[in-house]
């Protein structure tokens, strides 16, 4: 029996519908909702015919799409835009909702400056030839609440109709089904008895299916996709509802709901919603294959089969944990001279490319006989099957939803026994004797939002937009020192063996600057990086490394898991020398 099962009239659709009778020729209707603009602009048509004068805009970054469908950017010579400040809002969210302009419209110049709460951006645009326009940019948004019951403000679908006499007939919000949909679901976990202890479920599996937009950008790995803010909002929204359910703090990792999915696709018609519970199926044993082609030149993600059988060639003591879905966490011990390092992979399952560069790592450690490590490539195998899953619909997408373990916590902040996946570390830890943790990750390749939540992904705000490859170094009480020295010397590596990362960073940190403003991170030798003391970390001495490789393919891919395998030795070299 479905938790539930639900269609949704489409917005946009029955606005058409309502304004083509006979008593609205004449008027003029402006509407914003969360649609692409091929459908906008039949809906438009249709009206038309009818007599009514219509215009349909996204309410999904309103400023971007009004430069993408509205504004004439041949000879445009410079932007200038002030974008609301609100109350409610992150100071500078209006300026990071208006990303990627400053790329998007170069060689022509943006300025951003804060301007009024009024939910409008005002742009002034200055053409070579000496046109000068102006025109006021409707950001429709209403105020809502966090799940802590504090005031947010996010995007909504907006009416506003004036009569063949041109008297205002309706000019408010209105709730389109892209945010009935995502309340409904929402409502019904909220509603349900959930009972007192953690999981709750094991598999929860959400299906949607509705309009949307979906489509890439000139600019780097960007694409626009309310299909995928979808998935992120609900995602991050249910972990969210657990983690007040548990009487755990916000943003707390040690949560374990059990596995949610939400499973967005596009479809051109009412939106559908089918929510269940279910319980996991049985997995089966995967014989070991090889990669389609050298790790070198891997230009996509590898398969759990093909892991298997690069962690098979890496040799050395087999070592082994078991998920909590029944995979096998595949580790090697590899004796050798001077200090061990701990290598991994995939804590996070959707940033695959730390997966490659710890494998390459390790074969090129081998190489030079300077090999003593224990290595996990893949810590996550239950997260990268239902990535492996996901990015069969949507392969340029984050998908969040495999970031964690099946049963829903981050498996580093595991906290009690059955440990699954983490046991590797033990291991990898008893075995080796290692100081050093060399722990590749990734973020997304492009923009992170969660619209219905007030834009802005909540506890993760400073990931919302790419800004290069970065290293994180956490240290315990008394190795701060060796810490900064290590950062140092693998920045100075990365800047000298890795060609294109240094002008690789400095593109992605103009983009970043001009949007965001606020850094927040100092920056060595092109790389910007964060070194922090705490106890969080089982060794002395962590490294974490974040290429933004969710999800990116092609040349960015090998581009990446270089990085990543640049990062190890770097770092191993280091180490070794006693920094």
């Amino acid at each position: 029996m479905p938790l539930l099962e639900k269609t949704f009239d489409r917005t946009l659709d029955a606005w058409t519908h309502a304004y083509q009778a006979p008593f609205w020729r004449g008027s003029v209707v402006e509407g914003w909702l969360f649609e692409d603009a091929e459908a906008r602009r039949a809906a438009e048509a249709r009206l038309a015919r009818a007599g009514v004068t219509a215009r349909f805009r996204s309410a999904y970054k309103p400023l971007l799409h009004f430069f993408l469908e509205e504004v004439e950017l041949d000879g445009l010579e410079s932007a200038t835009l002030r974008y609301p400040v609100h109350a409610q809002a992150q100071a500078r969210r209006f300026a990071l909702e208006a990303y990627p302009l400053a790329a998007l419209l170069k060689p022509a110049a943006l300025t951003m400056e804060p301007g009024a709460c009024d939910l409008h951006y005002d742009v002034r645009l200055a053409y070579r030839d000496g046109r000068v326009t102006q025109a006021r940019v409707f950001a429709p948004n209403a105020l809502g609440q966090t799940p802590e019951g504090e005031p947010v403000l996010s995007p909504t679908g907006w009416l506003r109709v004036r009569d063949a006499d041109g008297r205002t007939q309706v000019d408010a919000a209105q709730a389109t089904e892209y945010q009935q949909v995502f309340r409904s679901i929402v409502d019904t976990v909220r509603n349900r008895a959930w009972g007192a202890h953690e999981p709750y479920f094991e598999r929860l599996e959400i299906r949607v299916d509705l309009p949307g937009m979906d489509f890439a950008l000139p600019v780097d790995e960007e694409i626009v996709s309310t299909l995928e803010a979808l998935h992120e909002d609900l995602y991050f929204t249910l972990l969210e509802f657990f983690q007040r359910h548990s009487g755990r703090p916000p943003g707390d990792r040690g949560l374990q709901p059990g596995q949610i999915i939400p499973d967005i696709r596009r479809h051109d018609g009412a939106a559908r919603v089918r929510m269940i519970m279910e319980p996991f199926r049985p997995t089966e044993p995967e014989a070991p294959s090889a990669p389609p082609a050298p790790l070198a030149e891997l230009d996509r993600p590898l398969t759990a089969a093909q892991i298997a059988h690069c962690m098979a060639e890496i040799g050395g003591d087999a070592f082994q944990a078991v998920s909590r879905q029944g995979r096998p966490v595949l580790g090697a011990y590899v004796r050798g001279p001077g200090p061990a390092v701990f290598i991994s992979g995939a804590q996070h399952a959707n940033e695959s490319s730390g997966v490659v560069g710890a494998l390459r790592a390790a074969r090129r450690l081998q190489e030079t006989g300077q090999a003593h490590f224990a290595l996990v490539a893949c810590e996550n195998p239950d997260g990268y099957a239902l990535f492996e899953r996901l990015r069969q619909q949507h392969p340029r997408h984050m998908l969040h939803a495999s970031r964690y373990s099946a049963l829903g916590d981050d498996i580093a902040y595991r906290e009690h026994a059955p440990f699954f996946e983490r046991e590797a570390r033990h291991q990898a830890h008893a075995l080796s004797g290692a100081q050093l943790h060399v722990n590749l990750h990734g973020y997304p390749a492009h923009e992170w939002t969660r619209p219905l939540s007030g834009y802005l992904p909540r506890h993760f705000e400073s990931w919302t937009l790419p800004k290069g490859f970065m290293l994180l170094a956490r240290h315990h009480p008394g190795w701060g020192e060796r810490a900064r020295r290590l950062v140092e010397g693998v920045t100075a590596r990365l800047a000298r063996n890795v060609p294109g990362l240094a002008a690789f960073n400095a593109r992605q940190l103009e983009l970043f600057r001009a949007h965001a403003l606020e850094t927040g991170f100092e920056v060595l030798n092109g790389i910007p990086v964060q070194i922090q003391e705490t106890d969080r970390e089982t060794l002395p001495l962590a490294l974490i490394s974040e290429f933004p490789d969710e999800t990116v393919y092609g040349e960015r891919f090998v581009f990446a898991h270089t990085v990543q395998m640049e990062t190890v030795l770097a770092a191993a070299e280091i180490h070794r020398s006693g920094y």
